[in-house]
């Protein structure tokens, strides 16, 4: 696959990519009925980045970060088709992102690992953090 696989960073995506990136915020459940193409694109500009990985010119995964620009980042958002995956395209984007935030002298990154993909990220050099705890506002959905 690792021939065929381009991750590639986006600012201003086509409406076809768009369509490519709510599939799969669709299918994590990231995206409701009501969400409208434009929350996407402010999603993707507020963003530090945003990268998408594509299999032989289809979307099949995607990853971002949030970030001050100078200390801290967490990642987000970071999925990768059912079908698609086991086979680089996570880790690729993982990669893409983390040299992005150190190039942008961005040293501290974060994430919250869901749906039992903790080994994923501990492969990857991340490490849970003993005295921290994930929380979320009682406003908030997961």
């Amino acid at each position: 696959m690792a021939s065929r696989l381009r991750v590639k960073f986006i600012i201003n995506p086509a409406p076809e990519i768009l369509e490519g990136i709510i599939t799969l915020y669709r299918a994590q459940g990231w995206w409701g009925p009501k969400d409208k193409p434009a929350r996407l694109r402010k999603l993707i500009k507020g963003s530090h980045c945003f990268a998408t990985a594509s299999l032989d010119g289809r979307i099949i995964g995607i990853g971002r970060a949030i970030s001050d620009g100078a200390s801290d980042a967490y990642i987000q958002d970071m999925t990768v088709l059912k079908t698609e995956r086991g086979a680089g395209a996570g880790a690729a984007l993982l990669k893409a992102i983390l040299k992005r935030l150190k190039k942008d002298g961005v040293n501290w990154v974060g994430l919250i690992a869901q749906d039992n993909s903790d080994y994923f990220y501990r492969k990857a050099g991340f490490r849970s953090l003993k005295k921290a705890h994930p929380m979320i506002s009682k406003e908030s959905y997961v």
